[in-house]
């Protein structure tokens, strides 16, 4: 008996295995465009499992893929006189149109809807059955009669996604934001599924369409995930003074955590709207009872002012630190405070005497060894600050064989490049950055990158790389902030080396340098050199985008850098600012849809 099973059971398995094999290459033929194949294949599945709806609706698709609309006529007919199924009545409707006969279609359409009043569990299995044919006003219909059979149950994702695909932006928003109040946890899902259809723009179409419901929606029932959401949108217009208006709104009703403030204030920072981002850290100040949430408040403030400050200001920023460290202390808790201001006294007081015994003394703390990498970072920068390039490259090792593997560690390499170029040990720079191509961070990977492509394009064209050194030392001057001493450096190079390698890399740093000099003019000139006579090399994309970004932002010739984010969207397909590109070349076009 159990052999008699065990046969039974093998041919089984192998009846299902040829199905399987079977149905695998009908659909290959089926996608191939080999109709008649499929068919048979189709038909012979389809005689050994009668029950088995999916072979049937494969011979059916076959049929009219073959525009043989009456033999699937036929056939669904007969299936329908032994099954009254809505989804049967919706492929025959379906088959009718085809065959343009759009009344018998419409009638039969009409008669599945039907189906729901006596049977609701069938609104999903329909609906979906009239959007696989692209019949979306019908799947509308029928969503829209279940919100009325079955009030208790939700159908505004579905009904977005249909309005969406329809290209009616309007009643998209209107459903997605209908399916919030439904479901306030999918608040991110829902985030990403309108973010296509917004952009900076305030005055686009969508973003006041879907500004305005939110607004509606918050004078009605004032929700935390409309707060949330109205939030949100503020910052992808980057009005991050109405976002904080309603983050506080949020906080009153919730004051539970400012760290959603506090990640709004950074957000504003990291794009340069330094009043707004000042304020928030301010209110944070007034509002906050927790002295590690105060401690990064103070910080951040203090940067920001130093970033905006005069000669006249920097010693009332200096008091303040120190009057910083007399109230909070020197310990593991005020090392991002202690790191700040070593940063404050070497580059902005230009004091590295000063920076570099602070920091010394801050290693002599009880901190982590992550926290003392961090220390050893910054107090090596500074010393190549001093041009103290070998005591420098000691704390950078130490990182590294302290942190192995971790991102520090992998910085801390490619700043013992980075210093050799300086040096002018280019051998030894290089032999770094090959390791750090493959770097876990990709940031630090393009930048080896980078650097690694300067020095093999140009190490070898003059035998005592004297263009090379001018380059790395303006490099330095650069890093030093003596913007003036690397402008001349870098005009030293183009005329003594001009037609070299290293020509196109000198206009482009150089173009970088007057742009932080505000010396706009001066950086288009060299952006457009770039343009007409390095067109075909590594640079030319670059130029392009941010000579299109002079033009938007300081320049005011939205018309020259709508062509130039356009030329980018066309002949530089593979450039990483292609995607950016294509977003402000449609804004700059006036497109509703980003």
């Amino acid at each position: 008996m159990q052999k008699t099973l065990l046969i039974l059971l093998i041919l089984l398995g192998f009846s299902f295995t040829q199905a399987q094999n079977s149905e695998v290459l009908a659909d290959s033929y089926y996608k191939r465009g080999e109709f008649k194949k499929a068919l048979v294949i189709y038909q012979n599945l389809y005689k050994k499992e009668k029950y088995n709806s999916k072979y049937l609706y494969k011979i059916i698709e076959t049929h009219q893929q073959l525009e043989q609309f009456d033999k699937a006529e036929t056939l669904l007919t007969e299936k329908l006189s032994k099954q009254n199924s809505p989804l049967l009545l919706i492929e025959l409707g379906y088959n009718f149109q085809l065959k343009d006969s759009i009344i018998k279609a419409e009638k039969l359409y009409d008669s599945a809807i039907a189906f729901i009043d006596e049977r609701p569990n069938y609104i999903y299995s329909i609906a979906k059955k009239f959007e696989d044919h692209s019949l979306l006003e019908q799947a509308i219909r029928v969503y829209d009669k279940g919100k009325l059979l079955t009030p208790d149950k939700d159908y505004s994702i579905q009904l977005a996604r249909i309005y969406g695909d329809q290209g009616n932006i309007e009643q998209m928003f209107a459903n997605y934001v209908d399916y919030i109040a439904y479901r306030p946890n999918y608040l991110n899902n829902i985030k990403r599924a309108v973010s296509d259809f917004i952009s900076e723009n305030k005055s686009n179409e969508n973003n006041i369409y879907l500004r305005r419901l939110l607004l509606k929606k918050l004078q009605q029932q004032p929700e935390i995930h409309w707060y949330k959401m109205l939030s949100w949108l503020y910052v992808q217009e980057k009005a991050y003074n109405k976002s904080f208006i309603q983050e506080k709104a949020l906080y009153r009703r919730n004051p539970e955590s400012l760290d959603r403030i506090t990640e709004l204030a950074i957000t504003a920072l990291d794009d340069n709207d330094d009043v707004t981002s000042k304020s928030i850290f301010n209110y944070i100040l007034e509002t906050t009872q927790d002295a590690t949430t105060a401690l990064i408040a103070h910080q951040y403030i203090l940067e920001i002012d130093t970033k905006n400050t005069s000669e006249k200001e920097l010693k009332r920023i200096d008091e303040t630190y120190n009057k910083l460290f007399s109230d909070f202390g020197k310990s593991e808790l005020t090392i991002p405070l202690q790191l700040a201001y070593g940063n404050f006294l070497a580059f902005y007081k230009k004091d590295t005497k000063a920076a570099t015994a602070f920091l010394r003394e801050s290693l002599k703390l009880n901190i982590s060894e992550f926290q003392e990498g961090k220390v050893k970072l910054l107090l090596a920068d500074i010393l190549v600050l001093q041009e103290k390039f070998n005591e420098a490259l000691i704390f950078y090792s130490q990182i590294q064989m302290n942190l192995k593997n971790s991102v520090m560690s992998q910085e801390a390499r490619f700043k013992v490049a980075k210093t050799s170029y300086y040096k002018g040990d280019f051998d030894w720079a290089e032999s770094q950055l090959k390791i750090l191509k493959s770097s876990t961070s990709q940031l630090i990977a393009n930048d080896a990158l980078d650097l690694k492509l300067l020095i093999s394009d140009n190490k070898y064209e003059d035998s005592t790389q004297t263009a090379l050194k001018y380059y790395a030392k303006a490099d330095l001057y650069d890093f030093q902030n003596k913007t003036d001493n690397a402008i001349s450096l870098l005009d030293k190079i183009l005329q003594e080396h001009k037609g070299e390698s290293i020509t196109d890399q000198a206009l482009y740093k150089q173009a970088k340098l007057f742009e932080k000099k505000k010396l706009y003019a001066k950086a288009e000139a060299n952006y457009l050199e770039i343009i007409k006579d390095y067109g075909e090399d590594i640079l030319a994309d670059d130029a392009h985008y941010y000579l299109a970004e002079l033009y938007n932002t300081h320049l005011v010739k939205p018309e020259d850098a709508k062509q130039l984010y356009e030329k980018i969207i066309f002949e530089f397909e593979d450039s990483i600012y292609f995607i950016e590109a294509r977003k402000k070349f449609r804004m700059l076009r006036g497109d509703t849809i980003n």
